[in-house]
């Protein structure tokens, strides 16, 4: 499939979900899109302790649109992307799961970027019959399609540290864990 071709079929699932941005795209298209078209710009909109914690994606914009701790909104997130990312370029959003990033999208396209696209699945995946989200075996969803290298993954048993129930770690100035 030609980019032209996932193009069409983003716009097409963007208008079908109603969806007030360009479109959605899947791991697998955002993934073509990113070796096919080298203007395209993949912005990763979780939180800084996301991307220490679980990982980053290699040559993604990263800009958080909630801050860690506290969940509260960041209010220069648009002046934040109008300063990494010009107007004209195809720009595709990335959060943990789809959520934050259907509204970066949504805000990017009301701040005058006409070629926002929401990833589905976001950086974990969907919940489905194998397991919850985030499960770093599954080759069927999130971050794994979009073929991310395994150096920026988590090891396997850090994954487990963080799944088990313990108290947040506390995130000090630089987004590392302090006693």
């Amino acid at each position: 499939m030609s980019v032209d071709d996932i193009f069409k079929t983003a716009k097409l699932r963007g208008q079908q979900l109603g969806l007030p941005y360009a479109g959605a795209l899947t791991p697998k298209e955002a993934h073509e899109v990113m070796q096919h078209q080298k203007t395209a710009k993949l912005v990763d909109v979780r939180t800084r302790a996301e991307w220490d914690w679980v990982g980053r994606v290699p040559g993604a914009i990263e800009i958080e649109i909630m801050s860690y701790p506290g969940n509260r909104p960041n209010p220069a997130f648009v002046e934040e992307l109008e300063k990494k990312v010009p107007k004209d370029a195809v720009v595709m959003f990335l959060c943990r799961s789809g959520g934050r990033s259907h509204n970066a999208a949504g805000f990017a396209t009301q701040a005058g970027y006409a070629n926002c696209y929401n990833v589905l699945e976001g950086f974990e995946g969907d919940r489905d019959a194998s397991g919850p989200s985030g499960i770093a075996e599954s080759p069927r969803r999130g971050r794994l399609s979009l073929r991310i290298p395994a150096a920026s993954l988590p090891r396997r048993a850090a994954a487990s540290r963080l799944n088990r129930r313990r108290p947040s770690p506390v995130v000090g100035r630089f987004g590392r864990r302090t006693p």
